[in-house]
């Protein structure tokens, strides 16, 4: 992790630790990882972050999947270029996550090396999810497809259009959340996914109405919203319980 990441962790107490993942392509990367408690094995979350990497905003959102008594993770999908958390006024994480579709692929190995570690922890009961933020969003739709995750959650991800398709064959729960004033997400975005659950049953679509790009980041004060980070969370935590047995939670559609 940078410097500015430790100096975060020193100025935050946190109820998770960083470890170190074993690259399947050599080396190592950092992941923020929060253990369960429970006495049995229960499922875990890994969270694919923005552009900003596993700052502030990641890290409290892993706390909280974990207080509700799950295993939560998240890797530093830039490790290979600039690794650790970088402020919302850093040009760098915008740049680090260039060129887009390239560096997505590339932190698919990332995203699986995650999950064959977390198969190595005790508390783990074997099914994860995926919660995908701006840059990581994509992952909501890549991890059930083809890195063995049991569901997928995506807030206000990005380059999202590009990955519409890969929904063809998909039986995994996904779950989708926008505004409909986000800005990474235009109109054309929103109305291509609006009609999946239609045709898909595992998937749901919610955009709400006013909400920007970057809800969920307490670190984007103009953006955040309470009460659809609130419907995310819940959401999020309704399929991770349905992950503790075969059930798959009954979709919400009222956000249309």
């Amino acid at each position: 992790m940078s410097s500015q990441g430790s100096s975060e962790a020193r100025h935050t107490a946190r109820a998770g630790q960083m470890v170190k993942i074993n690259s399947s392509e050599g080396g190592a990367f950092d992941c923020y990882l929060v253990a369960s408690k429970s006495d049995e094995p229960v499922p875990a979350i890994v969270l694919a972050s923005a552009v900003h990497g596993v700052d502030t905003d990641i890290c409290a959102l892993a706390d909280e999947f974990g207080a509700n008594g799950f295993i939560a993770a998240a890797p530093d999908l830039f490790w290979r270029s600039l690794p650790g958390p970088l402020s919302h006024d850093d040009n760098r994480a915008q740049q680090r996550s260039q060129p887009r579709l390239e560096r997505i692929k590339t932190g698919e190995r990332d995203m699986a090396d995650t999950l064959v570690h977390l198969r190595k922890l005790p508390q783990f009961n074997g099914r994860a999810a995926v919660i995908g933020f701006c840059y990581g969003g994509p992952y909501a739709i890549i991890g059930p497809k083809r890195l063995g995750y049991a569901a997928g959650i995506s807030c206000h991800g990005t380059q999202m259009l590009d990955y519409i398709h890969e929904l063809d064959g998909v039986r995994e729960p996904v779950c989708i959340i926008w505004g409909d004033r986000d800005s990474r997400a235009p109109a054309g975005v929103l109305d291509a996914y609006r009609p999946m659950p239609s045709r898909m049953s595992n998937v749901e679509v919610h955009i709400f109405p006013g909400v920007q790009h970057g809800y969920m980041m307490r670190a984007v004060p103009a953006a955040f919203d309470q009460a659809t980070r609130d419907f995310s969370m819940t959401r999020a935590i309704a399929i991770l319980n349905a992950l503790r047995s075969a059930r798959v939670p009954p979709t919400l559609r009222q956000a249309s």
